[in-house]
């Protein structure tokens, strides 16, 4: 084993090559190549190749990629081919709706608690889950051995529960809260902003259009010539067991 810095970008891609690769297999697809891959999720095979080869050599040059053994090694990678048990905070609409959804997940990562400090919610029940009160999260974390954090409580009181989460052990959190936590180095943490990310949709409304389009609404060529793309390189250190000797994925 070795560490090697991988991109956020890198990882944050991993998880949409998987779900393709998943339905493939449920089609029985055998095997696939880089370039079907690009073309289904709308990627530059060359950068397909290169996010998997930071991790091993895992297709053959010619044939492709084989969809079984893909999947196993893309699993392996992310850790999910082992228990990852998580806890969320905020039983609203939106946390009963993640934790619905959590029922339906045939993977090993689940939420498996949850947790309120509204004392009319104390007991209730959320599907195969009860809500438990806050003062409940430090036994809970250790007692099922829960390693990612989900909040989904209002922006007020986001940073208290973050807080409650690296007290009690937690080494990750995803913040569906619309609002910049302070967190301690040694702590990943995700922002989930639905609010912001349909705000900045509303640019595109003037910028994402074609020439033909511009000219219908009296713009010019050049007032929509703003194309950006940007990937975040921001580094993570990754612990990978490098597989070689399979040959380059084509």
């Amino acid at each position: 084993m070795k560490q090697i810095k991988i991109s956020e970008a890198v990882v944050r891609r991993l998880p949409i090559y998987l779900r393709y690769l998943n339905e493939l297999s449920i089609s029985d697809v055998q095997t696939v190549s880089s370039q079907d891959l690009g073309d289904k999720l709308d990627l530059n095979p060359a950068q397909i190749r290169k996010d998997l080869a930071y991790f091993g050599e895992f297709g053959r040059k010619g044939v492709g990629y084989n969809v079984g053994y893909l999947i196993e090694k893309i699993r392996h990678i992310l850790n999910l081919d082992r228990p990852i048990h998580v806890a969320l905070v905020g039983a609203g609409n939106l946390g009963r709706a993640l934790c619905n959804y959590n029922m339906y997940l045939k993977d090993n990562m689940k939420i498996v608690s949850v947790f309120d400090d509204d004392p009319a919610k104390k007991g209730v029940a959320i599907g195969h889950l009860t809500v438990n009160p806050i003062q409940m999260l430090p036994h809970e974390v250790k007692d099922k051995d829960i390693s990612i954090g989900i909040i989904t409580v209002p922006a007020s009181e986001a940073q208290k529960v973050a807080d409650r989460f690296v007290e009690a052990g937690i080494r990750a959190i995803l913040n569906f809260a619309p609002t910049v936590l302070k967190i301690p180095a040694g702590i990943r943490i995700h922002h989930a902003d639905f609010t912001s990310d349909l705000l900045s949709l509303a640019y595109y409304m003037d910028h994402d259009l074609d020439s033909d389009g511009a000219k219908e609404r009296g713009l010019s060529e050049d007032a929509v010539e703003v194309e950006v793309e940007v990937e975040v390189e921001v580094e993570v250190e990754v612990e990978v067991e490098v597989v070689e000797g399979e040959g380059a994925g084509k």
